[in-house]
């Protein structure tokens, strides 16, 4: 599956790295972070994609983004439940994301009205658990996005990048 992500910040991947010993009671935990910006599908030629996104982004500029705080989806369509995330708050990236299912069918129940940008930290486990997690304070944290990623979900490697314009 090739997808489109957003380029995570190194300040943001120290955060998920200090939370991570108190997410040990889930039963997965992320050791890599991304954000998911829009599921691509599976092609023979990851070109055919990075074109038709490509045209789909034509002019889209860098965007601001900001880590709010920890939530978590109780009942995801995909995988183990609760999914606690750090909370990603950027118009801009839903803009994108938009652009994107305009081309690309959404995945229901994922996407289209559906998405909410997050930097997943762990998954499966106790809900009270997730709730309490959730509770905490975080101070935010800001970045722009400049880039995007083509991802091979396969392989899990970045393919190639997408400049946004400033």
């Amino acid at each position: 599956m090739y997808s489109v992500t957003v380029p995570v910040p190194g300040r943001a991947r120290r955060l998920a790295n200090e939370l991570h010993p108190e997410l040990i009671g889930f039963e997965t935990i992320r050791e890599e972070h991304s954000c998911l910006l829009k599921r691509l599908g599976d092609v023979d030629h990851v070109s055919q994609l990075q074109h038709r996104t490509n045209r789909a982004l034509e002019g889209a500029t860098a965007v601001d983004a900001e880590i709010t705080g920890i939530d978590y989806f109780e009942d995801p369509p995909l995988g183990s439940a609760p999914v606690v995330y750090l909370a990603v708050d950027s118009p801009g990236l839903e803009a994108l994301h938009a652009e994107l299912t305009e081309t690309f069918d959404p995945i229901a129940g994922l996407e289209g009205d559906d998405y909410v940008p997050h930097i997943t930290l762990a998954r499966g486990g106790d809900l009270e658990t997730a709730k309490r997690f959730a509770e905490r304070d975080l101070e935010p944290l800001s970045w722009t996005v400049d880039a995007l990623e083509f991802w091979n979900g396969t392989e899990k490697l970045p393919v190639s990048r997408v400049a946004l314009s400033a």
